[in-house]
């Protein structure tokens, strides 16, 4: 079908009360490009007077949608026109995939990807509520993870207050999903916190994967969506959808800005031009400069989770959400292979002493070793029955450490490839394991807000069963990560808390507490002289510290979105961070 002598109609993607939508191409165009068309209410349906004020309506409603299709993630209105007795919108046509159908494909979101969806659409309903537009129809279907640039793309909202008009010429007729919209929306009085509410549902079906009609408890009249979580979620996570979700819209949040507000990402944005520079950062006697950004992990599911350095300095190991651990040249940034294995997000990574073997562990709840000289996978480790966030190398190579969501800590035998002993204290999903200097302590880390300290037996035997020595108890919030101090007698910590925590492992006592991030610390490492902490946040940054004081040395801006993961090498001259925004950074030390 041809309409206008160059829009032709290639297939119906849509149907609702108010018409139909179809890709399209405008073949008034050279080449002729793709768009998208939606055919609204049938003049024909309608009495006289009806048709005339629709008209009238149809002409105001397009040229708010041609305003606000300048905004970059809002599809722009390319024209708008009648024909037979029907209404046409032709809007730009955005590639890529919607999250229904990501869901459907890849598997439930993680935490990270909710923060980033929030991250990048709360801005955009902000922009139409400043406009003085209400979505109405907020859900997966309507977002689009756009193909070019990783963006998320709010489709389907302009026409939604149009059609809400134009409906009101007809009977019977309800704008939005029933499973979606607020309570007062249901009944015809949609405001903009309408919008938030809906926004809530679609993250936590994303999360969940299931249907919002089973999340809700209509006995209690209450969202009961954190029983069905695969994985946990943060504190801070749950409070903020806890509050989009609330059926009282005098307890829900009121505007974009004040969930922007709440989880501080008006907080830690940096300005433009911080964030288009080289990324160097001056300090008093010499500086840190980013010589490299890596980004080979790509898709939707792409963020860098975790990056280790191989003991000879030479590789640098990248663990992502698109199911792969890359190689790379740590001098040049140029890759090396790719190892494909894991079937979901590989959470972890850690070379064995000697370098020829690589650890991974996965939300696949299994750990693989790779050798390094073939990059082939040596053998797949399987007994968790949770995701496994993080694997250790003994010293002595002979050990690896597991801490996995099944709230136990696993040892594995890499000779034999045998599990020696499973052993648990913590009361909720460890987090994070690493091994002392020595070999003999294991520090774990858990959501349940303590580190524990593991003692193993002094010979290596099938025997092996760690003793717990201490439970230290003093982060606020889920402890993320751990790391001891090359001589062995510190311990660090870093916590959903915003803070590190300094333990003297001689005596189980806090050393001290540091203070700086303005979000959850999720990575930290020693120097190899113990002098320095790196410590990774989910505020973008990364901070060096100096051990003995806990005053603040350096920050290190660059990453546009939340640090996973840093790495630091033996020679204390180059600083690798991982982070949500899908890239690696190499920092060099220039004296």
């Amino acid at each position: 079908m041809l309409i206008q002598q160059r829009y032709r109609l290639l297939e119906a993607i849509g149907q609702g009360g108010f018409g139909k939508t179809f890709l399209a191409v405008d073949e008034g165009q050279s080449p002729p490009s793709p768009c998208v068309i939606k055919q609204l209410l049938p003049q024909n349906q309608i009495s006289i007077e009806a048709q005339n004020l629709a008209t009238l309506l149809f002409q105001q409603e397009a040229q708010r949608l041609k305003d606000l299709g300048k905004h970059v993630q809002i599809p722009a209105l390319l024209a708008h026109f009648e024909e037979d007795q029907h209404l046409y919108l032709v809007q730009e046509f955005i590639q890529g995939i919607n999250l229904a159908k990501a869901l459907e494909e890849e598997g439930y979101f993680s935490e990270a990807q909710i923060w980033q969806l929030l991250d990048d659409l709360l801005p955009v309903l902000k922009f139409i509520h400043d406009h003085k537009v209400i979505h109405r129809d907020i859900k997966p279907e309507n977002i689009i993870h756009r193909n070019s640039d990783s963006r998320f793309v709010l489709v389907d909202f302009g026409a939604a207050k149009l059609v809400r008009e134009l409906d009101q010429l007809k009977i019977g007729t309800l704008i939005g999903s029933p499973e979606y919209v607020a309570p007062e929306q249901a009944k015809g009085k949609a405001i903009f916190a309408s919008d938030l509410y809906s926004l809530g549902v679609t993250c936590i079906y994303l999360l969940t994967g299931i249907r919002p009609f089973d999340l809700f408890d209509i006995a209690n009249d209450c969202w009961i969506w954190r029983q069905y979580l695969t994985d946990a979620v943060s504190e801070r996570l749950t409070q903020i959808l806890d509050k989009l979700l609330q059926n009282a819209v005098n307890r829900r949040f009121q505007s974009a800005d004040e969930v922007l507000l709440a989880i501080n990402f008006t907080h830690i944005r940096y300005p433009s031009n911080i964030l288009t520079q080289n990324s160097k950062l001056k300090t008093q006697n010499c500086k840190w400069q980013c010589q490299h950004t890596l980004s080979g992990h790509s898709g939707l599911f792409a963020s860098v989770n975790a990056v280790a350095i191989s003991p000879d300095g030479h590789i640098l190991a990248s663990a992502s959400d698109d199911k792969t651990i890359r190689l790379w040249n740590l001098n040049t940034g140029q890759a090396i292979s790719t190892l494909s294995g894991h079937s979901h997000f590989v959470k972890a990574v850690a070379f064995s002493p000697d370098g020829k073997i690589l650890a991974s562990s996965s939300d696949d709840k299994t750990i693989k070793l790779w050798d390094l000289n073939t990059k082939q996978e040596i053998y797949t480790f399987s007994g968790h029955s949770h995701a496994v966030k993080s694997v250790a190398f003994s010293p002595c190579g002979k050990l690896l450490a597991s801490g996995s969501w099944d709230k136990k800590i696993k040892l594995w035998d890499i000779n034999t490839f045998a599990e020696i002993c499973t052993f648990s204290g913590h009361g909720l999903q460890v987090s994070a394991v690493a091994f002392s200097p020595d070999g003999q302590l294991i520090a774990s880390t858990s959501f349940d807000r303590t580190v524990q300290l593991w003692n193993l037996n002094s010979s290596f035997s099938s025997e092996l069963f760690p003793r717990l020595d201490y439970t230290f108890k003093g982060h606020a919030k889920s402890v993320f990560a751990v790391a001891f101090s090359p001589n062995g007698s510190i311990l660090a910590t870093g916590s959903d808390d915003n803070t590190i925590q300094l333990w003297n492992l001689s005596n189980g006592e806090a050393i001290r507490t540091i203070s700086g991030h303005s979000w959850s610390v999720v990575a930290v490492a020693f120097s190899s002289d113990g002098e320095t902490l790196i410590s990774g946040s989910w505020d973008k940054t990364i901070k060096l510290w100096n051990v003995k004081t806990g005053q603040e040395i350096a920050t290190l801006l660059g990453h546009i979105d939340s640090v996973y993961g840093v790495a630091i090498s033996l020679s204390a001259q180059i600083i690798a961070s991982g982070s949500r925004d899908k890239t690696i950074k190499i920092w060099q030390l220039i004296l």
